[in-house]
């Protein structure tokens, strides 16, 4: 399958759109293939490029990763959602691949060196060490893979996507070699107007998701009493998070992502024991959960 063609300035302003960060290759663009692989890409510099993109009508969706089962949580990304002015429509998981790429005609032990964003080389670092690989750092891995291929030197090799290979023409030395071989990262798919109607996800799957952020009022325990009403009703509460907004230590505000959608009785109570203890709620989107976490959550009931 070839990769979706970049976007021109004729056609950015139509609805097949979807926006990521980064270059052509990078795993973002790898989770636009996997969550709408029928829209047309537009490559962006920043995630605050990815949300004005759509904000502005240039694409119709953005897809913005917000966590890694290894890292943790994207930085910036908490801080941006809530002001974005967009909502979550989707969820996509995708599992980090990592190929060592080489120019036309390389062999694995003619590589020396190997570029790519810092925390891709973090998770590669068995596999380097075995090979004498010298680690050198890039601004990202597609952008690293770009290098590579623009240099064309055989002792130098690019730590990247398959993707990446296809698009800048370069050779598969290995695959998958990851130190990690469960390495995943969460996307979520982010539009203008937010689409709570669906109940079914695209494999026919029920499980719905609410993802919000809130500030708790000044009283005493106020955290402690605004998560009561989940444990009391039921609801299972699958993040929270808390960061600090305005640079001010006393100003927390909190992430949250829940198991349900708002108007199922038991959530719709829950939300409503948090109001109380807030002063401020918003609700970022109501989405189908994702296939692997149904899985994943199918094989720790068994």
């Amino acid at each position: 399958m070839l990769p979706s063609r970049h976007a021109t300035s004729e056609d950015r302003m139509t609805k097949n759109v979807i926006a990521f960060q980064g270059e052509l290759g990078a795993y973002s663009h790898q989770a636009c293939r996997i969550s709408r692989p029928d829209m047309d890409v537009l490559p962006c510099r920043t995630f605050e490029d990815v949300i004005e993109a759509v904000r502005s009508h240039q694409a119709e969706l953005a897809m913005l990763p917000v966590e890694n089962s290894t890292y943790g949580r994207v930085a910036d990304i908490h801080h941006l959602l809530p002001a974005s002015g967009l909502h979550i429509i989707d969820e996509a998981f995708v599992r980090v691949h990592i190929s060592l790429l080489g120019v036309p005609g390389a062999t694995l032990g003619d590589i020396r060196e190997a570029m790519s964003h810092t925390v891709l080389l973090g998770q590669c670092r068995k596999f380097l060490r075995a090979h004498s690989i010298l680690p050198l750092t890039g601004t990202d891995t597609a952008g690293s893979a770009m290098e590579v291929a623009q240099r064309g030197e055989p002792a130098l090799a690019a730590l990247a996507s398959p993707i990446a290979g296809e698009i800048y023409g370069l050779d598969e030395l290995a695959h998958e070699i990851e130190d990690f071989k469960n390495n995943t990262t969460r996307f979520l798919v982010m539009s203008r107007e937010p689409v709570r109607a669906r109940r079914l996800n695209a494999e026919g799957g029920g499980l719905m998701m609410t993802s919000f952020v809130f500030r708790v009022r000044n009283i005493p325990a106020a955290l402690y009493k605004a998560m009561g009403g989940f444990a009391t009703n039921g609801v299972n509460m699958t993040k929270l998070e808390s960061y600090m907004v305005d640079g001010q230590f006393i100003a927390t505000q909190f992430y949250a992502d829940i198991e349900g959608h708002p108007e199922d009785p038991n959530v719709a109570r829950a939300l409503e024991e948090l109001d109380y203890f807030t002063s401020s709620m918003d609700i970022l989107g109501v989405y189908p959960a994702d296939p692997l976490r149904l899985r994943q959550k199918a094989e720790q009931t068994d």
